[in-house]
Parts: C-alpha cells; structure tokens; sequence
C-alpha cells in the first residue's frame, strides 16, 4: 500500500504552507502526518511538496518516504493529486494508495490501518467521521486514471467520489478528520 501525502499547498488563509506548522511537541505537520502513514501501514510513502519545497523536504529528512514537487501546485490541490498519483503509479506495481492531507492532525495510525485493510485494485473508500465523510481516501488502481481526469483546482478527487459508489469507513471513534484551514486558538501557527 502507497500512502500519499499532499502538502504542497501555499497556506495563505494560515499565513503560510501548513507542512511547515509545529505541534504540541515541535514536530513539523509534514513529517508527523508521514510518520502517521507509515505507522498505519503503508510500506510506502511519498510526500508531495510545492511550496517552500526545500524547506518541506528538509522536515522529513531520516524518513523513509519520498518526495515528489508538484508542477503547478499554485492551481490548488488537483494538481498536487495528479503528481502524486502518477508518481505512485510510475513502477507499475501499485495496487491502490491512500490519499491525505497534511492539514489533518487528527489522522491517527489507526485511521490509516483501518483503510489500509480495505485496499484493493477496485477500492473505492473513504474515512468518515460520526457519519461524515472525510480523509484519508483509499483509490484502487482502476480508479487512478478517472480520478487525475478529473483532479482539477482545489477539488481534488470530490467530483470522482461523488460520480461513483464510496464504502465509508466510520473512523471517528479513532481519530478525527478535522481539516485545518486556518489558525485560531488552541491551534499551533507556524514556526511555533
């Protein structure tokens, strides 16, 4: 199973990119939300980058996860999508791939291991959360290619998920698919 991490945004309603933001213990979003992945399962990671690329990279050096930088990441989350998908898929080997995203801290090892479990070729899944839905997202193989067709602007996969038939994983009772779009209190800011 590939575990796919999109944190190539830019960040501007949080003051910048959110892969950057530190938890409660100092840990970079980025490297914690890879650690997650392959904690859950996920025997490969590949973390997708964008903005302050260097600077995301160099938050998860001594993981095993690979990077890839999103051409056109300023279009929004469709473009990080399709870069990471194809990178995914580029060995040929690939059997489905959870989708996450960086802004999520509730995202827990047991999330990630509850859809692990769900993969298949044809899997068509998604984590919710007291009955919303939410992420991770899980793409079989036979989905990827209708889904980067689609991977446009900010919407990502939305428009393929709801043209299609979805199993939903309850997850709330493990974690939480909060998806963090700007600080407020209680949330770290960056370089905290």
């Amino acid at each position: 199973m590939t575990g796919l991490l999109l944190a190539a945004g830019a960040g501007r309603r949080y003051g910048g990119p959110k892969a950057l933001v530190r938890d409660d213990e100092g840990t970079a979003w980025v490297r914690r939300r890879a650690q997650t992945l392959a904690d859950g399962g996920c025997a490969r990671v590949i973390v997708v980058t964008g903005a302050q690329s260097r600077a995301v990279q160099a938050e998860l050096e001594g993981l095993d996860v690979d990077t890839v930088r999103a051409a056109g990441w300023e279009e929004g989350m469709g473009a990080s999508l399709r870069a990471g998908l194809v990178a995914a898929s580029s060995d040929g080997r690939l059997d489905a791939v959870l989708v996450a995203l960086v802004d999520t801290p509730g995202l827990t090892p047991q999330v990630v291991a509850r859809l692990v479990t769900k993969g298949s070729q044809d899997a068509l899944v998604q984590a919710c959360y007291d009955g919303e839905p939410g992420h991770p997202v899980l793409i079989g193989e036979r989905h990827l290619r209708g889904v980067v067709d689609v991977a446009e602007g900010d919407r990502g996969a939305r428009e393929y998920l709801r043209s299609h038939l979805v199993e939903l994983v309850e997850c709330g009772d493990v974690g939480s698919g909060e998806d963090v779009d700007e600080p407020g209190p209680g949330r770290p800011t960056l370089g905290s």
